[in-house]
């Protein structure tokens, strides 16, 4: 479902993507941003939310889909590449469990043996601002790592 103006006015994924809430943004595209998630399962959990506003996956147009998994797929790899983790979660809630009711790909960094089971997400916040924003620099540089030698779009 696409919101009106003034439901999109209210979102706070809107907001970070209109840059009106600061957040610890690694990458931005056309039709997407993506940012850590202020309270992460673990270090490195980046959102990438649709610039615009579209509360499920079923409301997605479907001109944005490839660009927007592209995306997922990109930051995937940049993740545990900065995170030098042993692979990733990638989810998508659709309204059950959906904090923010706008449409947001999770990119977990996992490891072996990380005690991570299920659907329980035992969550906490940064525990300093430099430890995030080292985070968000380690996606970044990965980011454009891969963007640099073409293996990813």
């Amino acid at each position: 479902m696409r919101l009106s103006e003034e439901g999109a006015e209210a979102c706070i994924f809107c907001k970070i993507a209109r840059h009106e809430v600061e957040s610890h943004i690694v990458l931005e595209e056309d039709d997407s941003i993506a940012f850590l998630d202020k309270r992460p399962v673990f270090p490195g959990h980046t959102l990438l939310v649709t610039k615009a506003h579209y509360e499920t996956l079923a409301d997605l147009p479907t001109d944005i889909i490839g660009p927007l998994f592209s995306t997922a797929q990109l930051l995937a790899t940049a993740v545990v590449e900065a995170t030098r983790s042993d692979g990733s979660f990638v989810a998508i809630n659709n309204r059950v469990s959906q904090s923010v009711p706008h449409l947001h790909v999770h990119i977990v960094p996992r490891r072996r043996g990380d005690g991570l089971r299920g659907f329980f997400w035992p969550r906490q916040p940064y525990k300093t601002e430099e430890s995030a924003l080292e985070t968000q620099r380690a996606i970044r540089s990965a980011v454009e790592r891969l963007r640099a030698s073409k293996k990813l779009a």
